[in-house]
């Protein structure tokens, strides 16, 4: 593949600033456009982003001119890390002047046009865009990635539909990295658990059903999902407990086997930043945990352990995640990935 040029909408904030670190390095991708804000348009990249990563800020960003967030001036692909209050018309008018804009924004996931794209999972909702721009009037096109949450449990689901999945009854231990920077303040979650974090629950449901459905993800899964979303103390990495029913009953070997032998179009194709594998069983008793493995393959792959009966539905499992890179701006940059190998642009 040879390189082109992508620039990064949203890029002073901590997502855009994950974008930012991810695309420094890239073999496919070079990063030469950075936008942000109407007060940070005209300034030195490293004036306006106070970096919150622990990898230094690359330098060849670092005195990069930020740019508005106006359509035309940019590269053909843009990788958005803007806020959803801004994101939905910002994002829809880089669309209708030409860009593939691949966006970690809510505003567009659940329109029925627009790809709701896990790669691994659903790789041939990306079908969708050739309706997508005739209905809409876009030259250009969006993709988004999902929720971080969902991330996790719509890949521990995906290799599971075979068994014909039921119903799922899901607990998350989110880390406080979810909720951007500042965050969550240091007196409510130190020592603490805070059992509500707004609109996620909905959003595991609704996202999960469409990214396992069918036509696109207009026709969505028929199983039904019980989300309980938690904030608690850990920096990266969120951690879940599911319990599923099947309409089969698959054996815990059946499952275990799913689990390892799972693959999906980004390990065939070996794309860049797709783990290999994409799913990491563990057999130890208390794995998997954030603090030791929500870096693995890269950040890129989800863990699972604990593979158990369940007295209540068929099985139950213990399932993490790093919501920062697979469950943003990793997953948008390896749903640009598969985008350029299926020559979409």
């Amino acid at each position: 593949m040879s390189e082109i040029e992508v620039g990064v909408l949203g890029a002073t904030g901590v997502v855009g600033q994950q974008f930012v670190s991810r695309l420094a390095r890239h073999p496919w991708f070079r990063l030469t456009w950075l936008a942000a804000s109407e007060r940070s348009e005209g300034k030195a990249y490293k004036l306006v982003a106070p970096w919150r990563l622990a990898t230094p800020m690359p330098a060849e960003s670092a005195d990069r001119v930020v740019d508005a967030c106006v359509p035309g001036r940019g590269p053909k692909v843009v990788f958005s890390g803007l806020d959803a209050a801004v994101a939905g018309e910002i994002e829809g008018a880089f669309a209708a002047a030409g860009h593939i804009v691949v966006s970690n924004a809510r505003n567009f996931r659940m329109d029925p046009l627009v790809p709701l794209l896990i790669p691994e999972v659903n790789a041939d909702h990306l079908s969708l865009l050739t309706e997508q721009r005739a209905a809409k009037g876009w030259s250009g096109a969006i993709v988004t990635n999902p929720n971080c949450s969902t991330v996790v449990l719509a890949m521990a689901l995906a290799p599971l539909r075979q068994f014909g999945i039921k119903s799922v009854i899901v607990s998350t231990m989110q880390a406080v990295s979810g909720a951007g920077y500042p965050g969550v303040p240091s007196l409510d979650i130190l020592g603490n658990v805070v059992p509500f974090i707004g609109g996620e629950e909905e959003k595991m449901e609704s996202e999960t059903q469409k990214i396992l459905g069918s036509d696109g993800g207009r026709a969505p899964h028929a199983v039904a999902i019980s989300a309980h979303t938690n904030r608690v103390p850990v920096i990266d990495g969120h951690t879940m407990t599911m319990s599923v029913a099947f309409q089969n009953q698959p054996s815990l070997a059946d499952l275990a086997n799913a689990i390892r032998t799972f693959k999906g179009r980004p390990q065939e194709l070996k794309l860049p930043t797709a783990p290999q594998p994409a799913l990491i069983l563990m057999d130890e008793p208390n794995r998997p945990q954030p603090r030791l493995d929500a870096d693995l393959g890269g950040g890129m792959a989800i863990s699972i352990g604990r593979l158990r009966a369940c007295p209540v539905m068929h099985a139950k499992f213990v399932a993490l995640g790093h919501n920062t890179v697979r469950g943003a701006a990793g997953a948008a940059i390896l749903n640009a990935e598969l985008m350029m190998a299926e020559g979409i642009f």
